[in-house]
């Protein structure tokens, strides 16, 4: 069978995967969105006998948060709900729960999964990444500020506020008139429920409770995001050798997690299925894996071996793997000490 006939046959055994069950779909909802808002309550309730359990309310939340996002994920792709209106109405709900502008967030992603893993195609939708060459022809300053974006205390500790703070709220010089309103409502939205509970419960109370939740749901949805394209071995081409199936299956993994965190990140760990087959709802994803062979052979993350990928900095095209700045320094202290060496056997020469 040929390349051509392999990716047929696994788009064709995917499709059946690829319908929504609207019984299944409300009943995410019921028991993702109801029981977030009772956390939240709750958080605002318990403070009166201590903060702490306030705080674990809020820890709680953001789990429900990432799970909630999933939702929204879902409605953005068209694949939680098989009407449009359905899927636009419970987007918008959910973006302003997780912060995020539903129209400008789904531009941006379908370019993600149109362009994921294309060297010559990033910028939108993803983690920033240069490959050995695009960062040795930095200047030193240039060089400091990718380490500083790529650390992972900035990427996880100053990304979240980054995103809900700032790339959330604004739109792209290229947005159209719908993604504009969209954002423009969904942010007028946050300010008018933001400042109520601020009025109401005061401003220290609202960052215990809404503050921690948003800032722990988005630092795990950075590193879901990160640890599904980011391993060693991830599949990287420029736009000439580019396939969108080997981009999908080998240039996403399989984030092997145990089975409550599965549920909270909403069986999003089964990321090379989604990439093949963005239409299949969060919760048929695990089916699709368990059901199609060749599914069953992309990259398997583990908790435990996650962990490996923070030290993956950069990509180099020629050894097609994610290699770390301590490598990176090395190759660059030989390149020096070459150059060195043939400087001075040639001032020797001359001589």
């Amino acid at each position: 069978m040929t390349d051509a006939e392999k990716t047929k046959k696994l788009r064709k055994d995917v499709a059946p995967f690829a319908k929504s069950e609207l019984k299944t779909s409300i009943f995410q909802i019921f028991n993702t969105i109801v029981p977030l808002l009772v956390i939240w309550a709750a958080g605002y309730y318990l403070l009166q006998f201590s903060p702490w359990l306030t705080v674990a309310c809020s820890v709680l939340a953001s789990g429900f948060v990432v799970r909630t996002f999933i939702i929204f994920h879902d409605c953005t792709h068209g694949s939680f709900f098989k009407s449009k209106k359905a899927n636009d109405i419970v987007g918008n709900i959910t973006g302003i729960l997780t912060s995020f502008p539903y129209q400008k967030w789904k531009r941006e992603h379908t370019i993600h999964h149109a362009t994921s893993s294309n060297l010559d195609k990033r910028g939108i939708g993803d983690i920033d990444m240069l490959t050995v060459d695009e960062y040795l022809e930095k200047s030193k300053l240039a060089r400091f500020g990718y380490r500083l974006y790529r650390n992972p205390l900035v990427m996880f500790g100053l990304g979240p506020l980054y995103m809900v703070l700032v790339l959330n709220r604004f739109n792209r010089k290229d947005a159209k008139q719908k993604e504009r309103l969209n954002t423009y409502f969904t942010n007028i939205a946050l300010l008018v429920i933001c400042v109520t509970l601020i009025l109401i419960f005061g401003w220290q109370t609202f960052l215990l409770v809404h503050g921690i939740t948003l800032f722990i749901a988005g630092a795990l949805g950075i590193w879901l995001f990160y640890i599904q394209h980011t391993y060693e071995d991830s599949y990287f081409e420029y736009d000439t050798e580019w396939d969108y199936v080997k981009a999908a299956v080998e240039g996403s993994s399989y984030y092997k997690l145990p089975k409550i965190l599965q549920w909270i990140t909403g069986n999003i760990g089964f990321h090379h299925v989604h990439h093949l087959a963005p239409r299949v709802p969060n919760y048929k994803l695990e089916e699709a894996h368990e059901s199609i062979e060749p599914l069953q052979r992309a990259t398997t993350i583990t908790l435990k071996t996650s962990v490996e990928s923070i030290r993956y900095k950069l990509y180099d095209p020629d050894r097609k793997k994610f290699v770390s700045f301590k490598e990176v320094d090395a190759l660059v202290k030989i390149r020096e000490k070459s150059i060195r060496a043939k400087a001075k056997n040639m001032k020797a020469i001359s001589k």
